[in-house]
């Protein structure tokens, strides 16, 4: 894993080391992404100029050290990444009698340049990667991204200069560059706590999508984002050419490409391990792991102080079970205390999904053994693991019988009783049937009530605050795929197309951000199996009753998963990656909260008054705005330190 930074200047209007030093600075702020290497390069015509941070990962030598140079000379290259079939494609140049340098998978891409151009490579290639490649004769720069966006790229102007960066501060240390924050990304920060693809939290920078490239011409002319590999259009096909198989032969075909995607994904020059939850999708990612291992997995676990949030004691049972190497830390409210003002320093745009603490802690602990962490992410998108996509469906289908003025008297009666008096008469129910945090599901259940079909009610569902242009001052929401029905995928229930949304939106722009930002700041390699091209293609082409089955989540998952591991161990309800941030926010988190949303920083930006009466409301326990509130805490910590 790496970081890259890229400039184009049409006007060459730097000698050659000002050019470098400029490409170096740029660097600097990825060094967490790369602490064991740097290197730049510039092109003769002094127009471009390349910089990189390095991760040794494959190659630990010097011979795989970038910027890189194609065997012909003509590519040169910028990548972070990781090609996972880059042996077999060795294997092909070597053939053809294509010279590689390098043992690693980057000599790879560069020799598959020469031979097959910038487009057919990118074909070739399976795994997590975002690159720029020089192409010296077409005087051409190409940025790439991968397919499912595990990768970052950000790219855009600094004056009349095109930059590309794996992060956003590299552009702040770019001279020409103008930080004005685009008051539209911030409404969909609070929105969606991220700022969605292809927006960034800056005007004139955006995010290149998922499976998507962008050509830039010597003259500084950017083209439009192409896609390469279309997520959509997948899953639009699988839905309307369904797998014809039966159950077990789709079982056994889901193990036959994890079980490969997992081998691939093992292969490192570093030590290898795995986050673990003891839920569906970890537990049969360490399972494969240990099948394909001669020794123990090492396996990492985050534990909670409060038990609606610990995973720690099943996490330690499928361990056990599988006889892996296992640690597990658990997160209080100190060690989050310490965490939180340096949460703006990790994400270079605000960023919000409260997870960030225990993901960042559970890296960091695992960074102590391994180089390389294997997750299970990904696994809820592709088959239907969020609880969203049965009770979505399921309330409408009540609320729909009632008028709406009936709907909205009993959103009414709901919202009467305190969220925390709700959670207070939960506790009376068995921790492994309790719904969890009933108080604040219950005022989202009322929330939706009014509400005129499931699609409006997942936007909501989605949406932190509803309405954050009244919140932004100045503000017009852009348009996403969540307001524009007409970019909405063509498949045949609300379910399919909810888990389909939140494929193309919520996967990229916060999970894998948080998994990529949260590993990357202790210099830890993530690796998702679950997003191998080959999984995802099959998994689009599951009929809905092989995801979910008599009420069953994830059903296909768990039919494999208990070849090797018993039900007991993972037959529980989904309890998410959480801490109380509730409780912190009235407690140890109050005193630094209060200054930030009493400060100057969100003065600028924010109607404050109604930010107060959430928090008022909040510490008073009249609602559960934490959520809310955290939205409000991670931008003016944001801009606190960088507005």
């Amino acid at each position: 894993m790496c970081g890259v930074v890229g400039v184009l200047d049409s006007k060459a209007t730097r000698d050659p080391d000002e050019f470098l030093q400029l490409v170096r600075d740029m660097s600097k702020p990825l060094r967490w992404r790369g602490p064991d290497g740097e290197g730049a390069w510039v092109d003769d015509h002094g127009r471009v100029a390349f910089g990189h941070r390095r991760l040794r990962v494959l190659d630990l030598s010097e011979a795989a050290s970038q910027p890189m140079v194609s065997p012909s000379g003509r590519h040169v290259l910028t990548f972070n990444g990781e090609i996972y079939n880059f042996i077999e494609l060795r294997e092909k140049l070597h053939r053809r009698g294509l010279p590689l340098h390098s043992t690693g998978d980057t000599a790879v891409l560069c020799a598959a340049f020469d031979r097959w151009g910038v487009r057919g490579a990118i074909e070739r290639i399976e795994g997590m990667f975002a690159f720029g490649v020089w192409d010296r004769e077409e005087r051409r720069l190409t940025l790439v991204r991968d397919r499912m966006g595990e990768k970052p790229l950000f790219y855009g102007l600094a004056g009349t200069e095109v930059v590309f960066a794996s992060g956003l501060d590299s552009f702040r240390a770019h001279p020409r560059f103008n930080a004005t924050i685009d008051r539209n990304s911030v409404a969909l920060f609070l929105r969606h706590q991220c700022v969605p693809s292809p927006y960034s939290i800056y005007e004139n920078v955006w995010k290149l999508p998922p499976g998507c490239l962008v050509e830039v011409s010597e003259r500084g002319e950017i083209g439009a984002p192409e896609k390469y590999w279309d997520l959509k259009g997948l899953i639009e096909r699988g839905s309307s050419r369904p797998f014809a198989g039966s159950p077990n032969e789709a079982v056994d075909e889901l193990e036959r490409l994890l079980t490969k995607s997992v081998a691939n994904r093992m292969i490192a020059d570093v030590p290898v391990g795995a986050f673990l939850s003891g839920g569906i999708d970890s537990s049969i990612i360490v399972s494969l792991m240990q099948s394909a291992s001669s020794g123990p997995v090492r396996t990492f676990t985050m534990g909670s102080p409060t038990a609606d949030f610990d995973e720690s004691a099943d996490a330690r049972l499928v361990a056990a079970h599988l006889g892996t190497v296992h640690q597990e830390i658990h997160v209080d409210a100190s060690e989050a205390l310490a965490l939180v003002p340096r949460l703006a320093e990790i994400y270079d745009e605000p960023f919000a999904d409260v997870s960030q603490v225990p993901t960042y802690l559970l890296a960091r602990l695992a960074r102590t053994e391994v180089t390389v962490s294997l997750t299970g992410d990904g696994g809820d998108e592709l088959f239907c693991g969020y609880n969203r996509y049965t009770w979505i469906p399921a309330l409408w289908r009540i609320a729909r019988l009632a008028p709406q003025p009936v709907r909205a008297q009993m959103a009414a009666w709901i919202t009467a009783i305190a969220p925390h008096h709700w959670d207070r008469a939960a506790g009376v129910v068995p921790r492994r049937t309790r719904p969890r945090m009933l108080g604040l599901k219950l005022a989202k259940v009322a929330e939706l009530l009014p509400y005129d079909d499931a699609d409006e009610m997942f936007h909501r569902v989605v949406s932190h605050w509803a309405d954050p242009t009244s919140l932004v001052l100045g503000a017009v929401e852009p348009p996403t795929m969540h307001t524009d029905r007409s970019s909405w995928p063509q498949v045949p229930t609300v379910v399919e197309r909810m888990m389909a949304i939140d494929a193309l939106t919520y996967l990229p722009d916060d999970i894998l951000v948080k998994l990529d930002r949260a590993t990357m700041a202790v210099s830890l390699e993530s690796r998702v199996p679950m997003l191998d091209r080959a999984v995802v293609e099959f998994a689009a082409s599951l009929p809905l009753s092989y995801k979910i089955r008599n009420g069953r989540d994830k059903w296909l998952l768990r039919q494999m998963l208990e070849r090797t591991v018993p039900v007991a161990l993972t037959d529980r309800p989904k309890s998410g990656f959480g801490v109380p941030i509730e409780d912190w926010l009235r407690g140890p988190l109050r005193r630094w909260a209060e200054d930030l949303l009493f400060g100057p920083s969100i003065r600028e930006f924010l109607n404050t008054e109604t930010i107060h009466s959430a928090w008022y409301e909040h510490q008073r326990g009249v609602r559960n705005h934490a959520y809310l509130l955290w939205d409000v805490l991670m931008l003016a910590s944001w801009l606190e330190l960088r507005g």
